[in-house]
């Protein structure tokens, strides 16, 4: 048996941002100044900032958005507290997973960073878009 999972109404005090980056190495710079901007006195600024470098550079690496003519998107929700990035690719071949990169590898420590970071983190999409985003700041609780 499946219950319907329980949809709460966004609060009034919601700030949501996005916006749109060329597919280029540079533009992970830009999107960390477009999100510090933002969340200017934020208490979780410098983990959020982390987060975003990370997802950024993992979709520049590992999806069409890093490919020439390539784009992603930066989507910053803010409420009671709470802070999400969501990072919209043109999607990949593979699907995000957090590994434990050896000692030595010069990669693979992005989304376990993000995931020792956020208070959780996610993904949607398929091999044309995919989004991942990051939480940070809500203090999350077990169903009943």
């Amino acid at each position: 048996m499946s219950y319907p999972i329980p949809l709460t109404p966004v609060p009034a005090s919601t700030q949501r941002w996005r916006r749109a980056f060329p597919g280029e190495p540079i533009q992970a710079r830009a999107a960390r100044r477009f999100t510090a901007t933002l969340l200017d006195g934020c208490p979780q600024l410098d983990e959020v900032l982390l987060a975003v470098d990370e997802l950024v550079v993992n979709a520049l690496r590992h999806t069409k958005s890093g490919q020439p003519g390539g784009a992603f998107t930066v989507e910053i929700t803010r409420w009671d507290g709470t802070v999400t990035v969501a990072v919209t690719d043109e999607g990949g071949s593979s699907e995000p997973v957090a590994t434990d990169a050896g000692d030595d590898a010069e990669s693979g420590r992005g989304l376990r960073t993000v995931s020792l970071i956020a208070a959780c983190w996610g993904w949607f999409g398929n091999d044309r878009s995919r989004t991942v985003t990051a939480l940070f700041g809500a203090v999350l609780s077990e169903a009943a």
